[in-house]
């Protein structure tokens, strides 16, 4: 029995999804690592400058990696462009793995940070292009979902590791690094046994082979089936008429009125998952945990602990993306976050660290980083990937999505190099940062994020040239075209039956 159209675009995007397991890997295992006895005396106890610097080594290769993807992913589609990214991850990864000196570590973590910032800008394009409208939401969350399984996995590897090795031991902390080699090499081996997008094709005007697997995705083969004829139809026009009037794809982005705007939009909501405090959580949370006189074993339980708490969090958002929408989600992420950074900070202000014993103030504040997790992966993650993925046309989704995702590692990177000096200099009042950088989040996208869930992509253009700059008071339904539903309905009307295979609402 055939898998239903959806399950099948559900599981190819979970497939794709590796790629982003080992980005999540790395963000929960590079703690550890850092962290570990062994590692300090391997290299000598590295100041906090150089530990900054194996952290954003890694973000400053995946912005290079991002760059690259961009122009990979027109030139030789996006399987190819996902296996190149693959491959060149584990070669940083083993790099990383057999590291003598920082000098090596430094270079192996860059490697690895080009691969990743490959497979972290393709991986939601190719998903996205695979899906249906009604369930994309749910496919493109999978980067967030596997990021957090990614992170998951790392943080009771590394709680394996930091406890089961000695501290003399560099298995504490090489074993850890060499385990994430093992996913890249399998999404290299197989990944071109999966479709190419449609879209892809069809811009390259390979028609038929686009036609064919619309139809492999969409209706178990059938290429007569009405929504793949109507969803050709309208990719086939959108196409013909990108090129025949529009300037260059990357040109376009800042030439044309509605491609700046969601272009600015999309940097925006990247750049602002890195103001809501999330890297710095995550990379340094030993040192965080330490301000409060928390150990460091006991620390990497808790983020094992957070880890399975941010997975839950990420299946919700899943299973519930395509009913609420981008919009709301989002502002409300970024309100919440601010409420538990509010805590935060009075709890280090408060209870200094290393000034008292206070275990309430201690579980009180491992708690706020755990409510923070939750709602971090069940909106702000997730949506970071979602929305640039779906607003492009076909003709500047790859550079879009490119400079978006490069603008994610540029942040990624600042606040990675920033976060150890901070905490060592000015302690608590760092976190006042992330109090303010939340609030002007929400109001931000407020103000200028229109709803697109559940539109098709090729009607994207017409939502950003057609509606308002503020956008509080539009309604999810306005500046609908109906296109795609209208174009099933010609094709039904002409074969003269109805497809029950996928319709566009769902």
């Amino acid at each position: 029995m055939a898998l239903p159209p959806k399950w099948y675009q559900f599981l190819v995007g979970v497939f794709a999804s590796l790629g982003s397991a080992l980005f999540g890997y790395d963000l929960g295992v590079i703690a550890q690592v850092v962290a570990s006895p062994a590692f300090a005396k391997e290299f000598n106890n590295p100041a906090a400058n150089e530990v900054g610097a194996v952290v954003s080594v890694f973000t400053g290769g995946a912005f290079i990696g991002a760059g690259v993807a961009g122009v990979l992913a027109d030139r030789i589609g996006r399987r190819f462009t996902i296996m190149f990214g693959a491959v060149i991850f584990c070669l940083g990864g083993g790099l990383q793995t057999g590291a003598m000196a920082l000098s090596y570590l430094y270079a192996g973590r860059a490697i690895a940070g080009l691969g990743v910032g490959v497979l972290t800008m393709i991986i939601p394009l190719y998903q996205a292009e695979l899906a249906h409208p009604s369930i994309r939401g749910r496919v493109t969350a999978l980067q967030q979902f596997m990021l957090g399984i990614g992170s998951l996995a790392a943080a009771w590897i590394s709680y394996g590791c930091f406890t089961g090795f000695s501290p003399d031991d560099n298995g504490q902390w090489r074993t850890s690094l060499g385990i994430q080699i093992l996913p890249a090499v399998v999404l290299a081996a197989l990944i071109l046994l999966f479709p190419e997008s449609p879209r892809w094709l069809i811009n390259q005007g390979r028609t038929e082979e686009g036609l064919q697997t619309l139809a492999r995705l969409h209706s178990h083969g059938n290429t007569d089936d009405a929504w793949v004829r109507a969803e050709f139809d309208q990719i086939q026009e959108t196409i013909t008429y990108e090129h025949e009037h529009q300037a260059s794809s990357i040109g376009e982005l800042f030439t044309d009125r509605s491609c700046l705007r969601r272009l600015v939009l999309a940097c925006a909501i990247q750049a602002s998952v890195q103001m809501t405090g999330v890297s710095a959580i995550q990379y340094y949370s030993p040192a965080i945990y330490e301000l409060m006189g928390i150990a460091t074993s006991d620390t990497l339980k808790y983020q094992a602990i957070s880890s399975v708490l941010a997975l839950v969090a990420q299946a919700t958002c899943i299973l519930l993306i395509d009913r609420f929408g981008r919009r709301w989600p989002l502002i409300c992420g970024n309100l919440f976050n601010m409420l538990t950074f509010i805590i935060a900070t009075v709890l280090l202000a408060k209870f200094p660290p290393g000034a008292n014993d206070n275990k309430s103030a201690a579980w009180a504040f491992i708690v706020i980083t755990w409510l923070y997790n939750i709602s971090f992966s069940a909106t702000n993650g997730p949506l970071s990937w979602i929305i640039p993925a779906e607003i492009f046309d076909t003709k500047t989704r790859a550079y879009g999505v490119m400079m978006a995702t490069m603008t994610s590692f540029a942040f990624n990177t600042l606040i990675g190099q920033i976060t150890p000096i901070a905490m060592e200099n000015i302690g608590y009042k760092f976190y006042i940062l992330f109090v303010i950088g939340n609030f002007t989040n929400a109001v931000f996208f407020w103000a200028v994020l229109p709803e697109t869930a559940k539109r098709p992509l090729e009607e994207m253009k017409y939502l950003f040239t057609e509606a308002p700059f503020f956008v509080p008071g539009m309604k999810r339904v306005d500046f609908e075209t109906h296109d795609l539903e209208h174009r099933v309905q010609e094709v039904e009307a002409k074969q003269g039956y109805t497809s029950h295979v996928e319709t566009t609402h769902v």
